[in-house]
C-alpha cells in the first residue's frame, strides 16, 4: 500500500510544479491530496470502518473534499503523536474535531412544479467566487458557478456546458458567462480545463466543449464578439489536446493526447498524466487493481491505473467502450482507443479556432485550422465509419480495428455534421431501431452494469442526440426523443421530487450502476430539460 502512496505523491509532485511557475496559483492549489493529508491520507482512506453507508464517508471523495478547521501542520503534528489510530471511535472524533465535513444531500428540497424547481436550483446550486485556502483540494474561482449537485460540490468542466443550455433558457446568462470566464481562467492559470476545481483533478480534462460554450454564448448574445475575447483560451485549449504532435512518428505513434495513425494522420484520445490509483475513488481503484492481481498476475497495475483515470477523462466512467471483457472493469484499455466523439469535439474547436482568426482578420491562421479540421474530418470518416454495420464507432489504434462497440458516440459526427447524408440515415435507422426507448435513448446496447451502458441514459446524450438528428432533418425522431425523455424526467420528478444524474430510459426509473449511488441535484438534467422546453421555439439548421 505505501508504495502507491510514494508513486502517487512523486508523480502529482511532478505536475505541481510545472503548475506552479504561475505565481498566482503557488500559495493555494494543487498540493496532492497525499502531500496535504500526510499520513492521515493511506489511514483514513484505507481505514474500512469509516466507510459506508451509516459510517463517516461514503466514499474516497467525501474526505478529500473535508475541509481542515485549523492548519494542516498543526492537525498532522497532533496526529502523529495519536493513540488511537486502530480505533474506529477515537478516529472519528480525531477526524470530527479536526476537519468539517462534507455531505452529499442537497439542502434543498421542495415540492413545486418541475420547472419551477429547476428555476430554484439554480439558486441551492449556486457557489460564490471562492477564497484561497491554503489546507483544501478545492482549486479557488473568481467568478461565481453552479454545481452539479450531490456528491459533485465543485466546478465540472463538460457538465457545465449542458447546465448553461438551461441557464440561457431561464435567462440566466450573466452566471452563464460567469462560468464561461471560471473556465477561461483556468486555462489561463493551468494551460487547461481540469476535470473539476479540485487538486485530485490535475492529471486530466473532460470532453473539451469549451468551443461550444463561446458557440452557445455567441448565439445568445447575436454577436460574435465571444469568439474574439476567448480566442487566446481557445488555442491554448487546442495546445493542451495536441501536445506532443510534434514528437510524433511512425516508430512513436503515441504521446499523450496524441496518436499518430498508421496513415500518418494524426487523432486524439483519452489520456491522462498519472498512472496512479486517482485520490477520489482511491479504495476503488486498489480494489479494481486486485481484481487485476488475481486475475491476470502479468498485467501492469500502473497501466491499469493510467486507464481507469483516462476512461475518467472521457466523462464515460465506465462503460463497455473502453472494456476488453465487458464484465470485469480490470479489462479497461482506454488509452488504446480514438474516440469519435473526442475527435468531433476536437473538430469543432479547430473550426472555433478558424472562424476566431477570420473574425481577427489573421487569414493564414484561419487556413491553417480549416486545413485541420478537414484532414481531422476525412481521419474520422476513414477510421469511425463502420461500412458494414453502418454506424460510426471508436477505433483501437493498437490492433487497427474499430471496437465494434455500439454507442451513442457514433452520433457526435452527426452532431458536429461531418457525417453523409446517407451515413447520417443509417444512423437514424439505427437510433429508432435500437437506442430509442420509451425514455429516452439508451447510451449503449450493452448491460454490463456500468452505469455508462443500457438501461441508462444520460442527459448530455439526449441533447447531443437532439442535436445530431436535427442537423439532418431527421427532426420526427428527434422530438420523439425530446417527448420521451421529458415526460420521463417529469414523472419521475412528480413521483420524487426528485433530478437525478442518470435515468433507465427502459423502465422509466431512477437507475444505478457504476461506483457510486445516483445523484440528486441534478445540473445537466436540470439544463437539458429547460432547453428541450423552448426548443420547439428555436430554429434549428
Amino acid at each position: 500500500m505505501k508504495s502507491f502512496i510514494a508513486i502517487t505523491t512523486i508523480c502529482i509532485a511532478g505536475a505541481c510544479s510545472q503548475f506552479r511557475k504561475n505565481p498566482v496559483l503557488e500559495s493555494f492549489i494543487l498540493t496532492p491530496p497525499q502531500q496535504l493529508y500526510g499520513p492521515l491520507f493511506q489511514d483514513i482512506l484505507i481505514n474500512d470502518s469509516l466507510f459506508g453507508p451509516n459510517c463517516l464517508f461514503a466514499d474516497s471523495k467525501d474526505f478529500l473534499d473535508c475541509t481542515p478547521k485549523r492548519p494542516m501542520k498543526e492537525i498532522l503534528d497532533n496526529y502523529h503523536s495519536f493513540a488511537g489510530k486502530q480505533d474506529y471511535h477515537l478516529m472519528e472524533q480525531f477526524i470530527k474535531q479536526n476537519f468539517n465535513l462534507v455531505s452529499t444531500t442537497p439542502a434543498f428540497t421542495d415540492s413545486s412544479d418541475i420547472d419551477t424547481h429547476i428555476k430554484k436550483l439554480w439558486t441551492a446550486l449556486h457557489r460564490e467566487a471562492n477564497l484561497p485556502a491554503h489546507s483544501s483540494t478545492l482549486i479557488p474561482l473568481d467568478h461565481a458557478y453552479i454545481v452539479p449537485g450531490g456528491r459533485f460540490r465543485e466546478i465540472y468542466y463538460w457538465d457545465s456546458y449542458f447546465t448553461m443550455l438551461g441557464l440561457f433558457a431561464d435567462n440566466e446568462t450573466a452566471m452563464a458567462e460567469s462560468m464561461i470566464q471560471n473556465f477561461a481562467d483556468l486555462i489561463d492559470k493551468l494551460g487547461f480545463i481540469p476535470n473539476g476545481n479540485r487538486s485530485y483533478y490535475a492529471g486530466r480534462s473532460q470532453p473539451p466543449f469549451f468551443s461550444h460554450m463561446i458557440e452557445a454564448l455567441a448565439a445568445n448574445k447575436s454577436s460574435d464578439q465571444p469568439y474574439t475575447t476567448y480566442i487566446t483560451q481557445l488555442q491554448k485549449e487546442y495546445d493542451f489536446w495536441m501536445q506532443g504532435r510534434e514528437s510524433l512518428s511512425d516508430e512513436n505513434p503515441d504521446s499523450l493526447h496524441c496518436i499518430r495513425m498508421k496513415g500518418g494522420e494524426v487523432l486524439n484520445r483519452y489520456y491522462d498524466h498519472f498512472d496512479t490509483p486517482r485520490e477520489e475513488m482511491y479504495r476503488n481503484d486498489i480494489e479494481t487493481a486486485g481484481q487485476l492481481k488475481m486475475n491476470q498476475p502479468h498485467l501492469n497495475e500502473k497501466q491499469l491505473y493510467r486507464n481507469l483515470r483516462s476512461g475518467a477523462e472521457s466523462g464515460w466512467d465506465f462503460s463497455s467502450r473502453w472494456l476488453k471483457d465487458y464484465n470485469n472493469l480490470y479489462s479497461i484499455h482506454t488509452i488504446d482507443i480514438i474516440p469519435v466523439d473526442l475527435n468531433c469535439l476536437l473538430y469543432h474547436l479547430e473550426k472555433s479556432l478558424a472562424k476566431a482568426y477570420r473574425l481577427t482578420n489573421k487569414p493564414e491562421e484561419a487556413n491553417r485550422y480549416i486545413t485541420f479540421s478537414e484532414a481531422r474530418k476525412t481521419a474520422i470518416l476513414k477510421y469511425c465509419w463502420n461500412e458494414k454495420k453502418k454506424f460510426f464507432m471508436d477505433y483501437n489504434w493498437c490492433t487497427q480495428q474499430m471496437t465494434g462497440n455500439f454507442s451513442l458516440a457514433g452520433v457526435y459526427p452527426l452532431y458536429t455534421k461531418i457525417a453523409t447524408k446517407e451515413q447520417a440515415q443509417a444512423v437514424a435507422d439505427k437510433i429508432v431501431k435500437d437506442f430509442l426507448k420509451s425514455g429516452g435513448v439508451t447510451t449503449t446496447l450493452y448491460q454490463t452494469g456500468q452505469q455508462w451502458d443500457a438501461p441508462n441514459g444520460w442527459a448530455p446524450l439526449q441533447w447531443v442526440t437532439y442535436i445530431a438528428l436535427r442537423n439532418y432533418r431527421h427532426t420526427e425522431i428527434a422530438d420523439t426523443l425530446r417527448t420521451r425523455w421529458m415526460t420521463m424526467i417529469k414523472t419521475v420528478y412528480n413521483h420524487t421530487h426528485k433530478l437525478l444524474e442518470k435515468y433507465d430510459v427502459v423502465h422509466l426509473q431512477d437507475t444505478g450502476g457504476g461506483e457510486y449511488p445516483n445523484q440528486d441535484g441534478f445540473g445537466w438534467t436540470n439544463g437539458v430539460y429547460r432547453a428541450f422546453a423552448i426548443a420547439n421555439k428555436k430554429d434549428f439548421p
